[in-house]
């Protein structure tokens, strides 16, 4: 049965952290230009704070990458509980059709090398790589060529936490996700969340997975508490211990000098986290009996890991601080007028917007098989028609004030080679000059903020599209003229 719970709600002074001191934290991220979508905290089992940056909102799911790798370890470690796997099980006996395609002059791959990153790959195989992949994630594994001996070498690598799902799915006869379901997502009153499948038919383990800011504090909860909820001892506590220990050693930065677990980093101050790419992260710091739970669109997650330490941190008191009422009414204030930074424009309008208004620009041959695009422009809205060799997309975006909508618009060459069927999109249009058109496209359920520039000159149209995440990542510049 799937019923929503909220976790509860408190004052910050009360839980012994300064309102003041998350303001700080609020004013650094807009000062370093760190792009968040939501923020929450919770101290001794309350919510103490919480924003979303408009347009993002508390009722959506947002992709969480990597993130997800921590609940496919958990989903392995219901599965060691029940009996139904075990650490030292070799991957292959899983899988006895794909016994003869194991290269390797090394021991067997074991599950525990798969929690570790450690199976020994030279190279990642990362969730980019796998999407594109037509065939078996399962049989592309056993391809691979292992050149260290597992278990001591450790290289990230999506495709391993994949393995582990689809374990998963061979032990228990279900898909991970709905394994998952009845015990964690149910007890925590996780409504049913999104998850990607990889062609085969697994649950991703490396990915995919989105779900609400709120359930991700849940998680991190459930997490503090060693596997239990509301009483109830769920996942065994020895499990959690283990897969927040270090595990294996990894990188040389500062983050990556405090080691790996069982699909969680290890963190300074002893804390943990799960942590997805663009900025995805549930930080656990147990000894402070707190959860920090963050969705963003950032390059360089440790920027944002950088402010915890350095702001959040050293604020949290072991007692109830006195009531600072100004002090947390500004914070409310700051936490619920959060909007991304977006652009001014000095004009309102073109002259050029009613000569092109409805008129078809037959796009020349591009890399993005572009094919047509149409403007339809009225008093308050820019309505962006494309159709390429995807089939025919449409995005609503309002002058100067976000519009929400649903899109089918294609986008995974920006998008990390995601590409679902249905986008949900907050959109927003605005005039550079008499001759630029500037389209803005929030892809809310991700990190994915898209930046059309549309140059007119007469009956030609050049388009420029780029992403948030990655400023390095543009398409080429398309062009086409008015049939």
């Amino acid at each position: 049965m799937h019923v929503e719970m909220a976790l509860l709600r408190s004052t910050p002074e009360e839980k012994g952290v300064d309102s003041i001191t998350i303001s700080r934290f609020l004013e650094r991220i807009e000062e370093e230009k760190i792009e968040l979508h939501s923020f929450m905290m919770a101290r001794h089992g309350s919510v103490i704070a919480e924003g979303w940056w408009t347009p993002y909102k508390p009722d959506y799911k947002h992709m969480l990458f990597s993130m997800t790798k921590s609940f496919t370890a958990l989903a392995m470690g219901f599965a060691i509980s029940e009996g139904l796997v075990s650490l030292e099980e070799e991957v292959r006996s899983f899988f006895p059709g794909m016994k003869k395609r194991a290269k390797s002059k090394f021991r067997e791959i074991r599950v525990k090398d798969l929690l570790t990153m450690s199976v020994g790959h030279t190279k990642p195989t990362m969730g980019g790589e796998l999407r594109q992949l037509q065939g078996s994630w399962v049989e592309h594994f056993f391809q691979l060529a292992v050149e260290h001996e597992p278990g001591i070498h450790f290289q990230y690598n999506s495709l391993a936490s994949h393995m582990v799902s689809a374990i998963i799915q061979q032990a228990t006869g279900l898909k991970m996700a709905d394994y998952l379901q009845p015990r964690l997502f149910d007890p925590l009153g996780i409504m049913k969340p999104s998850w990607d499948t990889s062609p085969e038919g697994n649950t991703t383990g490396g990915g995919g997975l989105s779900l609400k800011t709120e359930d991700i504090a849940k998680f991190g909860q459930f997490i503090l508490q060693k596997g239990s909820w509301k009483g109830k001892q769920l996942l065994p506590a020895a499990w959690v211990e283990e897969a927040t220990a270090c595990q294996i050693t990894t990188g040389d930065s500062l983050e990556d000098q405090q080691s790996y677990g069982y699909q969680f980093w290890r963190c300074r101050h002893d804390a943990y986290r799960a942590d997805g790419k663009f900025g995805q992260l549930c930080i656990v710091m147990p000894a402070q009996d707190t959860v920090i739970a963050i969705t963003s669109g950032c390059d360089n997650a440790g920027k944002i890991l950088d402010q915890v330490w350095e702001n959040l941190f050293p604020a949290i008191r072991n007692q109830p601080l006195q009531i600072n009422e100004q002090g947390h009414k500004s914070l409310i204030t700051k936490m619920s007028h959060r909007i991304l930074p977006i652009p001014s424009y000095p004009i309102s309008t073109s002259p050029i917007s009613s000569n092109v208004s409805g008129k078809i620009f037959r796009m020349d041959e591009n890399l993005d098989h572009v094919e047509e695009i149409v403007f339809v422009f009225g008093a308050d809205f820019c309505q962006f028609r494309l159709k390429d060799d995807q089939g025919e997309h449409e995005i609503l975006c309002g002058y100067q004030t976000w519009l929400d909508g649903t899109t089918t618009m294609t986008g995974h060459n920006l998008h990390h080679h995601y590409q679902p069927d249905q986008l949900k999109v907050s959109a927003r249009a605005g005039w550079r000059n008499q001759h630029e058109l500037e389209l803005t496209w929030c892809f809310v359920e991700t990190p994915f903020t898209d930046t059309v520039v549309c140059h007119f000159q007469g009956n030609r149209l050049s388009l420029n599209r780029s992403v948030n995440t990655d400023k390095a990542v543009e398409r080429p510049t398309i062009y086409g003229k008015w049939i």
